[in-house]
This record gives C-alpha cells, sequence and structure tokens, in this order.
C-alpha cells in the first residue's frame, strides 16, 4: 500500500535566493531537471493508464500517478516562484514518456510494473545524488528544498517497492527491459540539465 501524504505546498518558497551566479547555475539545472522528471513520470503513468486504465491494475497504477501528479505540481510552483525556464525537451518527453508507459503496459500488468521499478529506481537514485550534494554545500540553508526532494524520493521509492511486489521480475526480458529504460532515464537527465 502506498503511504499518502498531506499536501506538501508552501505558502513560501523552498529555495533560498542564490547567492552568485554559480549557486543560480546548480538550482536551476537540479529544478528543470527534477520537474522534467515528473513530468515525464506523470507522461508514463498516461500511457499505461491508457492501456491498463480498466484492468484491476488501473487502480494501482492511478494511485501512484496521483502523487506524482503532486510532484509536478510542486515544481511547476517551485519553478515560477524562482523563474527557472523547464527544459526545452518537455515536447519530447510528454510523447516519449506518453510511448513509453503505454509500449509496456501493451506487455501486460508485469511490464508496466517493470516500466515503473526501472523509472522509479532512476528518479529516486538521482534524487539521492541531490540530497548528497545539497548536504555537503550547506544543510541549513536548502533545508526546505531537502524536505520536498527526500519526501518526493520516499514516493519513488514506494512505487518501486510496489512495481517489484506486482511481479516486475517475473516479465520475460525484465532485466534487458530494465536496462534499456534506465540508460534512457540517464540520457534525460543529463539532456534536461542542459537544454
Amino acid at each position: 500500500m502506498l503511504r499518502s501524504h498531506a499536501p506538501s505546498s508552501r505558502a513560501y518558497s523552498v529555495v533560498p535566493t542564490p547567492r552568485d551566479t554559480e549557486e543560480k547555475q546548480l538550482l536551476h539545472r537540479m529544478l528543470r531537471v527534477d520537474h522534467a522528471g515528473e513530468y515525464g513520470a506523470n507522461r508514463i503513468y498516461a500511457g499505461q493508464m491508457s492501456v491498463l486504465g480498466r484492468s484491476r491494475t488501473g487502480p494501482l497504477i492511478q494511485e501512484m500517478w496521483d502523487q506524482e501528479k503532486k510532484h509536478l505540481e510542486k515544481f511547476n510552483e517551485i519553478l515560477a516562484e524562482n523563474r527557472v525556464r523547464p527544459t526545452a525537451l518537455l515536447p519530447l518527453w510528454n510523447i516519449a514518456g506518453f510511448l513509453l508507459g503505454a509500449s509496456t503496459a501493451l506487455l501486460g500488468k508485469e511490464g508496466a510494473m517493470a516500466c515503473t521499478v526501472a523509472v522509479e529506481e532512476s528518479i529516486s537514485e538521482h534524487y539521492n545524488s541531490q540530497i548528497r550534494a545539497l548536504m555537503e554545500k550547506d544543510p541549513e540553508r536548502y533545508n526546505e528544498l531537502l524536505k520536498v526532494i527526500k519526501e518526493f524520493r520516499d514516493d519513488e521509492l514506494d512505487h518501486h517497492d510496489t512495481g517489484l511486489d506486482n511481479d516486475a521480475e517475473t516479465l520475460p526480458g525484465y532485466w534487458l527491459l530494465k536496462n534499456a529504460i534506465q540508460l534512457g532515464c540517464k540520457a534525460a537527465i543529463y539532456a534536461s540539465q542542459r537544454v
């Protein structure tokens, strides 16, 4: 069962005002890629629901998608508050995410769950690397941003575990599919930070 959170939206920004250009660039890259990741995850779940929405797995996918919608909403707010432009690649992630979600869902529940495991593991690892970077820089200064990233990382780990609990690893070719999806995630993260 997935954890449920009280709304995490706050009335003030979770990002401190950058001290210099270097910090501004660092924060903008982080926020841009986090927004892109949550946007892509939303499109993946939309694709999965287009195929499996009326199946027994539909409510589970919808529950995970609802959490992703809250993540995206929060990053939309954060980007607007901090005048961070989203990645120019959103139109690509729109199509690619939906196609990835729908195509893996065509393999059945196990395919959708294998996709979920691969993507959520990639996103949670990425969030962990951001948490480490912010903790090394100044944990007090980034306290509010760290809270948001940790909460969302925990949700992603729950989705990952949900996928494993729902037969992801029983899909023939699971490891091949997982590695291919994770390679795509790494490329998307790299591109979204820069474009």
